[in-house]
């Protein structure tokens, strides 16, 4: 629960005044003191350049490892380990207005998933602001579905409770709770033979994802204090949503593949697993928070003093990307999609509170955590920007003032030669998307290929539109106080073939 009090709302603004003391500090440079602007876009540039190159190495190498462990398996590993017929596995799929389609799609991808879907709990949590609809579905659900699983459940989460937001982390801990009475007082479960998953209702699991959490759980050490992370793609309906709302997607999806190769410093994100145990310990989700996939692990790594960590999976995901069912909309709920992400900054206030009164912490602990998220927010809201705008300005104005100087003269033509290189990482990024796609719906063309690979080269626009103004839009909301509430994103599936 986030502290009510002056400090708590200091360290709320602290992420604010960085990222405009930086906008700030760039325009004040480029004006008053343009030689050495130039000298710190060079600079910056080429930093941006070999963050790039390596980002993009993770990246290959974790699309290899997914390929591979794609192609094993995972249940007759399984099967080898004792004990694994004893692991349960509770799903969470917290909803709110999503249709039947989706609901659908995502239980029957649980359903016939290659492990023993009698050991699978599925918990269907729907909000009793859509109580009508949900209950009309989830019934419809528990019919269809009661005797594929071990127990089929279904919440409503009240609503007006106090010291909520409304939102997937208030109702997932309203279930949680629940099914923590259904399984002390009916199943009598060892809580440590428990693997939890709180999927995004869209989440659509690879075949062997259980058999695979269940290996991972069963031979990493101390796995109640481990989250699982899979890789999230967004391929549902890919084919259908828009070109624009495909890069943010495919982009969303490199960014995860480049974090699952440095784990030490992976957040979890969308939907993952980890121990029931470790979420009956920290009290489930915290009620108050919009970014309640990074959160929940953050509530580990303090509960636990920093001996918690995130385990990649190198298993996909098929989630939806946004599309509202025309162009225009969908523009529309992917800003508000990115904002609600770029919102995950209010983990910063919450870590510097928490982590410096920990005193069973490490500080070595407590920094990695600290900077991956404080580092990411900040270069999310202006890296963008300053290459693309502020970078400009102090070429513009040491024109009028530095005419002496060769570095001025030779800059522009400098960067445009370092920029230029990227486009080699642009080729591979489009290459990767076309390999990362599902089958071709038989109502499109072999020419749909062409398009998903020329929508690249809106890349730039889409970091500016859908990645530092929405990243500065949320920082600056928190900065101002003017909080932001969780929104479920608009989401249609359209018939493809």
């Amino acid at each position: 629960m986030k502290p009510q009090n002056k400090t708590y709302r200091f360290l709320e603004m602290v992420p604010g005044f960085v990222i405009w003391g930086i906008f700030i500090f760039c325009l004040a440079l480029s004006i008053f003191f343009p030689l050495g602007g130039v000298y710190f876009i060079i600079i910056f540039v080429i930093w941006w350049m070999i963050r790039i190159s390596y980002k993009l190495i993770f990246l290959f190498f974790s699309w290899r490892k997914m390929e591979k462990t794609k192609r094993i398996n995972w249940l007759d590993k399984c099967q080898k380990i004792a004990g694994w017929e004893k692991i349960y596995h509770v799903v969470f799929l917290p909803t709110y207005k999503e249709g039947r389609e989706i609901i659908f799609g995502t239980l029957t991808a649980i359903s016939n998933n290659a492990f023993s879907a009698d050991r699978i709990i599925v918990v269907l949590a729907g909000e009793e602001r859509d109580k009508e609809n949900f209950l009309s579905i989830a019934k419809e659900a528990e019919e269809k579905f009661k005797n594929n699983f071990f127990k089929f459940i279904y919440t409503v989460h009240p609503k007006n409770l106090p010291n909520e937001i409304s939102g997937k982390a208030s109702n997932a801990s309203y279930a949680g709770e629940i099914v923590k009475k259904i399984i002390d007082e009916e199943l009598k479960i060892p809580y440590e033979n428990i693997v939890s998953s709180c999927f995004d209702v869209d989440s659509v699991i690879h075949q062997q994802y259980f058999s695979y959490l269940t290996y991972l759980f069963l031979t990493v050490p101390n796995p109640a204090r481990c989250s699982f992370q899979p890789i999230a793609i967004f391929n549902n309906n890919i084919w259908e949503s828009p070109f624009l709302m495909r890069v943010v997607a495919r982009g969303t999806t490199f960014w995860l593949l480049t974090e699952m190769a440095r784990k030490e410093l992976l957040f979890t994100f969308s939907s993952h697993s980890m121990s029931f145990k470790a979420l009956i310990d920290v009290g489930f989700w915290d009620r108050d928070v919009v970014s309640d996939d990074s959160r929940i692990y953050l509530q580990c790594y303090n509960h636990y003093n920093g001996n918690y960590q995130v385990i990649p999976m190198y298993l996909p995901v098929s989630m939806d990307t946004v599309y509202a069912g025309n162009l225009k909309k969908s523009l529309v709920e992917q800003y508000k999609q990115m904002l609600r992400w770029g919102y995950g900054v209010e983990n910063v206030p919450y870590m510097l509170w928490y982590f410096i009164r920990n005193k069973k912490m490490p500080w070595i602990k407590k920094i990695g955590p600290l900077w991956t998220q404080f580092e990411g927010s900040c270069s999310w809201a202006t890296m963008p920007i300053i290459i693309t705008f502020i970078g400009y300005l102090p070429f513009i104005f040491a024109r009028f003032q530095e005419k002496s100087e060769a570095i001025i003269q030779n800059a522009p033509f400098v960067l445009e030669k370092l920029i230029n290189i990227t486009i080699v990482g642009l080729l591979v990024a489009a290459i990767l998307s076309i390999l990362l796609l599902p089958p071709r719906p038989s109502k499109y063309k072999f020419s749909k290929y062409f398009s998903m690979l020329l929508q690249w080269f809106f890349l730039p626009v889409t970091m500016i539109i859908y990645g530092a103004i929405p990243a500065t839009d949320a920082i600056t909301r928190l900065m101002l106080g003017k909080y932001l509430g969780f929104r479920v994103t608009e989401k249609k599936r359209v018939k493809t073939n």
